[in-house]
């Protein structure tokens, strides 16, 4: 994973797949790209890029709630 891209790992998602993210406490959004596997620490379903993590603002906390749809 590139940190300098938006891009998101997801554990069963296709490659190539386009997420919209949201993150709940802020409501500022990112569009992302999975193109790797995880997270492997329970609870967590989406393991962002830091790219894509300044992008909502949550690099400062490492970990937000967040919301996601499929685009494309």
């Amino acid at each position: 994973m590139n940190p300098s891209v938006n891009t998101a790992a997801h554990r069963s998602l296709a490659f190539g797949t386009k997420l919209k993210v949201t993150n709940r406490n802020n409501g500022r959004s990112v569009v992302v790209r999975v193109n790797d596997r995880g997270p492997f620490i329970r609870g967590r379903v989406l393991d962002l890029s830091r790219a894509a993590a300044q992008n909502i603002g949550m690099v400062s906390s490492g970990t937000a709630k967040v919301c996601y749809e499929v685009i494309s």
